[in-house]
């Protein structure tokens, strides 16, 4: 379950990763949670940045955290590939 990137703020540090079992999976996605979530959203990352489920987040949660995947949608794309090639993934640190 490799993270991809901690997204970190005086009130909440969002962590996104990806887990082993999607390696098959073709459209690029990652999932998205804080420290205390039981149960993650999923965020497809294409064609479009849009929330495939929203997991144990609230509405204004999982808003914001389709608009940090929208931000940086490159950079997990990226990393989705590496992912999906059995590259090793260099997990990104973002202090707010």
């Amino acid at each position: 379950m490799p993270k991809v990137l901690l997204y970190i703020t005086a009130k909440i540090i969002w962590i996104f990763l990806f887990y082993n079992k999607d390696f098959n999976e073709n459209r690029a996605h990652v999932h998205v949670g804080k420290k205390d979530t039981q149960n993650l959203c999923k965020i497809w990352l294409e064609p479009n940045v849009e929330l495939a489920k929203q997991g144990d987040l609230t509405d204004a949660q999982a808003k914001q955290v389709l608009q940090l995947a929208e931000l940086y949608r490159e950079k997990l794309i990226n990393q989705w590939q590496s992912f999906k090639e059995g590259k090793t993934i260099r997990m990104i640190k973002i202090k707010k």
